[in-house]
């Protein structure tokens, strides 16, 4: 069965094995946060995990609905991953991907309206923030081709164009094939996304190669494939093909989705904000974007 995921971690995992051609995986736990880093090397990597070449980080935390406290241990996690990944210098487009109307797929637009915008901080306007350090930042949600009329890649590559980032940073709501992941991780990636991808649903990509510029994408699991979770709760003896039948198309969403996705889009966004400042603290920057 082919099961639906976005996340590299799980790609590795189902082949099962301690060692994969062209892949290196680096794993540990760190401040209340498991790491784990994949690089994927050549082509034989990428055939093997179904990736492209690159780097993939997953951050495992507690679920996201129960972080009241924003600022600890994980987060700091968080933060110090997405400075590793996200190139030093350069200004930075942040792109949400997604639809504000379903709740699992909210999880983009409402992160990218928590970015600290700075791009047009300038002149007086900047020495009178005492900020000077700012690094340029502009958002945006690309809202979704039924509503715009257009594809989120085709939007961003027109941002791209009058804009002229130096990096673009996508932000969307994934699939995972294992439930417990749901609400509890982050990926981030230097290859770009495939929108839709995890839900069978695949739109244009948005990468380095499409766009012209470095892409990173960031993404949180919200949704599971209804056939996965049936075949991994009931095990063995199930006729593969006639649950892929009854739920190929159904995925399944934890019911606490609502206070997931207020809570994941803070607590990403608010690390993200914090990797691309870093000489603003955590709380001062919850104070900017409040």
């Amino acid at each position: 069965m082919n099961f639906r995921t976005d996340l590299a971690l799980e790609r590795c995992e189902f082949l099962g094995k301690k060692s994969i051609n062209g892949v290196e995986i680096e794993s540990f736990d760190a401040k209340k946060a498991k790491v784990t880093r994949i690089d994927v090397l050549n082509a034989e990597g990428e055939k093997a995990v179904g990736k492209p070449v690159g780097r993939y980080v997953t951050v495992e935390v507690k679920p996201f609905a129960q972080h009241a406290q924003f600022i600890d241990d994980s987060f700091d996690t968080l933060m110090q991953e997405m400075r590793r990944l996200i190139p030093e210098k350069g200004s930075v487009l942040v792109a949400g991907l997604g639809n504000t109307k379903i709740t699992p797929d909210a999880f983009g637009p409402k992160c990218a309206s928590m970015i600290f915008a700075t791009r047009h901080i300038t002149g007086e306007l900047l020495k009178a923030t005492g900020l000077s350090d700012l690094r340029k930042v502009s958002s945006f949600s690309t809202g979704v081709a039924g509503e715009t009329g257009a594809e989120a890649a085709e939007l961003i590559n027109g941002a791209v164009q009058v804009l002229k980032p130096d990096i673009v940073i996508t932000v969307d709501a994934l699939a995972a094939r294992n439930a417990d992941r749901l609400g509890t991780t982050v990926q981030m990636c230097n290859t770009g996304i495939v929108p839709g991808s995890g839900v069978g649903n695949s739109r244009q990509e948005i990468s380095e190669k499409t766009v012209g510029v470095p892409v990173i994408s960031i993404g949180v699991p919200t949704v599971v494939d209804a056939a996965t979770l049936i075949l991994d709760c009931i095990g063995d003896g199930v006729d593969e093909h006639q649950v892929t039948g009854q739920a190929g198309s159904m995925m399944v969403t934890p019911r606490e989705i609502d206070l997931m996705i207020e809570r994941a889009s803070k607590l990403t966004s608010l690390a993200l904000n914090c990797a691309l400042q870093p000489h603003i603290s955590p709380e001062d920057m919850l104070i900017l974007t409040a």
